[in-house]
């Protein structure tokens, strides 16, 4: 089995310069770095990641703490985390906390014993007063949702603005008995939706109506029992923002199994933009999330966190939305 001295041999360089290269160190030229790269893949050297650690002190590990791999927002966050991840040569854990409080607080404690070296939170379930005391082992950054007592870094998107734009798009349009549709009462993202939502009724003068407030709505299975819920209702709405595609395409799948027309029976706005949105027919208009841009700038914080050790520190970063309209909501895609 080759050696780090097998490999400073080969590549001409002293042992220290090679260590220097494998932990990263900044003052290493780059063709000090090619010759080290070259020698290691020659003598097929794998560096001990269990020493280098213990040096360090850092486990090279973050950990994303998701409530549903399933959602395809949540999925794509994943795939774009990871990828910032192997890029600042981490590895990245997921741990999906199904929207429990238990859960996230198991998850958590991969900070206090040191498996990990930060915690990026896309949900937060718990209390921040209960979560807050784990900033004494590394820090916390969140992504997506958002708490403003929390004094730690938050990469979040204007979601306030997304549930205004798709309301105002329906009430433009003409419709004036819209339905709202969640995933919950307690995340700060739906209550900034719903925010936005009310904030474009009110513009136009038109009442929030309270039977029209459809909630623990996530999966297309929720959407086929909303639409049901419609039918019961005496009068029936024109239209409905969702805050998902999932929700979304599945309202739309049972609407027109119970023989509706999509949108002149029902027009349909979900909310991230996923493939979904371009597979079902109609297409559904919805909400564009810069999900690459936002995993991006967690992680280069992330990172800063954990070399500065700075873990108490309030910074915002807000992303715009963007509509994107199809036919869910105006027949062949035209706007007018």
């Amino acid at each position: 089995m080759a050696t780090i001295e097998d490999v400073a041999k080969m590549a001409g360089l002293s042992r220290t310069t090679v260590s220097r290269v494998i932990n990263n160190h900044p003052y290493v030229s780059e063709k000090k770095r090619v010759l080290v790269s070259n020698a290691m893949s020659e003598l097929g050297y794998v560096p001990n990641s269990s020493a280098r650690s213990l040096r360090s002190q850092k486990t090279e590990m973050v950990a994303l703490l998701i409530p549903r791999v399933m959602n395809p927002f949540f999925s794509e966050l994943i795939e774009r985390m990871e990828m910032a991840a192997a890029e600042n040569g981490y590895q990245l854990i997921i741990c999906q906390t199904k929207y429990s409080k238990k859960k996230e607080l198991d998850y958590l404690n991969l900070l206090k014993t040191r498996q990990v070296d930060g915690i990026i939170l896309s949900s937060i379930q718990n209390d921040w007063n209960i979560i807050e005391p784990f900033l004494e082992y590394g820090p916390i950054v969140l992504c997506n949702e958002f708490e403003e007592a929390a004094e730690v870094p938050s990469v979040r998107l204007d979601q306030t603005y997304g549930g205004y734009i798709s309301t105002k798009h329906l009430l433009e349009l003409g419709h004036r008995s819209i339905a709202y549709c969640t995933g919950g009462y307690k995340s700060n993202v739906a209550k900034c939706r719903e925010a936005g939502f009310k904030k474009a009724l009110a513009e136009y003068k038109v009442d929030y109506r309270e039977e029209f407030a459809f909630r623990n709505a996530f999966t297309i299975d929720d959407g086929r029992r909303v639409f049901q819920e419609i039918l019961e209702l005496g009068e029936k709405p024109s239209a409905i923002f969702t805050g998902g595609d999932e929700v979304a395409a599945g309202i739309i799948s049972e609407a027109k199994r119970s023989g509706w027309k999509i949108p002149e029976d029902l027009a349909v706005v979900g909310f991230d933009n996923q493939a979904i949105t371009e597979l079902v027919e109609p297409t559904i208009t919805t909400v564009y999330q810069p999900i690459d841009e936002m995993a991006r700038k967690a992680f280069q914080i992330m990172m800063e966190k954990v070399r500065s050790k700075r873990y108490r520190h309030k910074e915002i970063y807000e992303y715009d939305l963007e509509l994107i309209v199809r036919e869910s909501t105006v027949k062949q895609g035209v706007y007018v």
